[in-house]
């Protein structure tokens, strides 16, 4: 087994714009294995929100490189490195090249349902309520919308955005924006625009006010939601979670979790960090045990990698296998 480790950076289309701050590309890194002339990658976001930075993750693979060249199974990875990012590059990776050798899709060798067509959410950066209006007004042929929402003048935000997008699936993502001042207030501006879904309205270490909270929307667990570990604290706060990858620490482990949430009556949605086809490849997997999908990464990049995943308009197309998995 040979292992390579790569830093890329991928240039936003305009800027990406949350409650946090501004990016302006998509910094990941790659993980290729390579064994007996076959290569299998992964890609994968380390996020500053989870105190994992580009040079922490690359670093950590490198500490581990003797351990992964040696061999290892994808049950022994936790163990292997630290950083969940660096977790899910490695076993995006590993179930690549595993694939390969087989010569059978990763859907299959994991017992998922074979990958269909579907529908992403498209996102629509946080900016002033007229300019996420127009956003609104030039994608509103897209049949869900995710807003961007977390700081003052949301409700207005709203009011244009369904005023101007008024046949599109709205989903709304605060990153922990709110508070539990306005949660209440916000809840209702939302309802009222028919907003379907809520992502994290208050910060992950202050979200006790979700208990038994009466809601018209549902509320979705994202920066609250990780692995296994923290799924039976969200229990009657959160109606559904984002999964992502990054956050699970790969496939492997966010297969279990899919399966984990739905046993406590979680609804589930997939996510994503900004990044390329190479990233959204293997969450696609998770589409077939989600209500909602968010892998629009790659639209909102100013190029994507080459193969990429087809995007017909908001359908976005299996991964060819030329990609991933």
């Amino acid at each position: 087994m040979r292992l390579t480790i790569a830093e890329e950076r991928w240039p936003i289309a305009g800027s990406f714009t949350i409650s946090r701050g501004s990016k302006t590309e998509a910094h990941v890194v790659t993980v290729t294995l390579e064994d007996g002339g076959v290569a299998g990658r992964g890609e994968c976001v380390p996020y500053p929100r989870y105190a994992e930075t580009v040079p922490q993750t690359m670093a950590a693979l490198d500490a581990a490189r003797g351990r992964i060249e040696a061999g290892m199974a994808r049950g022994d990875i936790a163990s292997i490195v630290a950083p969940r990012a660096a977790r899910n590059a490695l076993d995006c990776a590993l179930w690549d090249l595993q694939a390969r050798k087989a010569g059978q899709p990763v859907w299959r060798l994991a017992g998922l349902p074979e990958p269909k067509p579907a529908v992403t959410a498209y996102t629509l950066s946080l900016d002033t309520p007229e300019a996420m209006g127009e956003a609104a007004a030039k994608a509103a042929e897209r049949p869900l919308l995710k807003l961007k929402l977390g700081r003052e003048g949301d409700a207005e935000r709203l009011k244009l955005i369904r005023r101007n997008a008024p046949s599109s699936r709205l989903i709304v993502d605060a990153n922990e924006g709110w508070s539990p001042g306005n949660l209440g207030a916000m809840l209702a501006a939302c309802a009222d625009a028919g907003v379907e879904l809520v992502e994290q309205p208050l910060p992950a270490d202050n979200d006790d006010a979700l208990l038994g909270l009466p809601r018209a929307v549902t509320v979705c667990a994202d920066e609250s939601a990780h692995g296994l570990d923290t799924l039976d604290r969200l229990i009657g706060k959160y109606d559904a979670i984002n999964i992502k990858l990054d956050k699970t620490g790969g496939l492997t482990p966010a297969i279990a979790l899919a399966r984990a949430a739905r046993e406590r009556g979680l609804g589930i949605m997939v996510g994503c960090m900004l990044a390329t086809s190479l990233a959204m490849a293997p969450a696609f997997l998770l589409a077939p045990l989600a209500e909602v999908i968010d892998l629009d990464g790659p639209l909102l990049l100013k190029q994507d990698r080459s193969p990429g995943i087809r995007f017909d308009g908001s359908l976005m197309q299996p991964p060819p296998p030329a990609l991933w998995g």
